[in-house]
């Protein structure tokens, strides 16, 4: 009998598959079909771990040997696969069924802000390249000459107005460049798939929870994902900020 017993802890202890305490599982998803990555799918582990996919469909995400992980789209969750059944050697890859036509309804993409930027500061260059006048020394352009002075950035000096005006404009597309750069990425398609906010709630949260331009243009998509994900929580919780400060918890 000891001799059986042990025969069976070690067929046990061999067949069991080799996880460590704390593992990266990463793969793609597809539509059902697997002709295009999902990005923006919800990626969960049982033991309350999250993450979104990026634009191609991409996902990495950190799971224990006693873990379970899933999806969620569209508001369709699958079934938990255990981590325990993974190869975390090779990439786990999953195609969700849902349609083309159904993806074509939510994958609203926004305007090209890239171009959209680019053509403003090509139609306004003369305000975003305009710089408060000083005194600007002239080289001669013929030989021997003296040094002198710029006299139209003289005149320009004690042009009050105009340099209060273009240095008021210029602020002005600036600060719109910004709030265009955040609505480019802070887009209600984007928000909605993620927290299935809808209607007014979904406009409230995206007023109360606008992120500032800085962690906006500095953030990953993933960093960026999690940060929807976490304050859309705290909304539905019914917490509301008074001065807001990104602190993202990315485990």
């Amino acid at each position: 009998m000891p001799i059986c017993r042990f025969w069976v802890l070690c067929c046990l202890l061999f067949a069991a598959p080799s996880v460590s305490a704390q593992s990266m599982l990463r793969g793609t998803i597809f539509n059902m079909n697997k002709t295009q990555p999902l990005a923006g799918v919800s990626v969960m582990t049982t033991q309350g771990r999250g993450t979104v996919t990026d634009d191609n469909g991409r996902y990495s995400i950190e799971v224990g040997p006693a873990d379970s992980i899933y999806f969620s789209y569209l508001n369709k969750p699958t079934v938990k696969y255990p981590i325990a059944q993974i190869n975390l050697q090779n990439n786990f890859d999953l195609a969700l069924h849902i349609p083309v036509t159904e993806l074509k309804e939510v994958r609203v993409m926004p305007r090209n802000y890239r171009m959209d930027s680019l053509q403003n500061r090509q139609d306004y260059a003369k305000v975003f390249n305009y710089r408060k006048p000083g005194l600007k020394i002239v080289s001669p352009t013929t030989p021997g000459a003296a040094v002198g002075l710029d006299l139209d950035e003289i005149i320009n000096v004690f042009r009050f107005r105009r340099n209060q005006s273009m240095q008021a404009f210029q602020r002005r597309l600036l600060q719109e460049e910004q709030d265009k750069y955040i609505d480019f990425r802070f887009n209600k398609p984007l928000v909605r798939k993620l927290t299935l906010l809808k209607n007014n709630e979904l406009d409230e949260y995206m007023r109360l929870y606008r992120p500032p331009y800085e962690f906006t243009q500095t953030s990953t998509d993933y960093e960026f994902g999690m940060y929807i994900l976490q304050t859309s929580r705290a909304y539905k919780e019914g917490q509301r900020p008074k001065l807001y400060s990104p602190q993202i918890n990315l485990k």
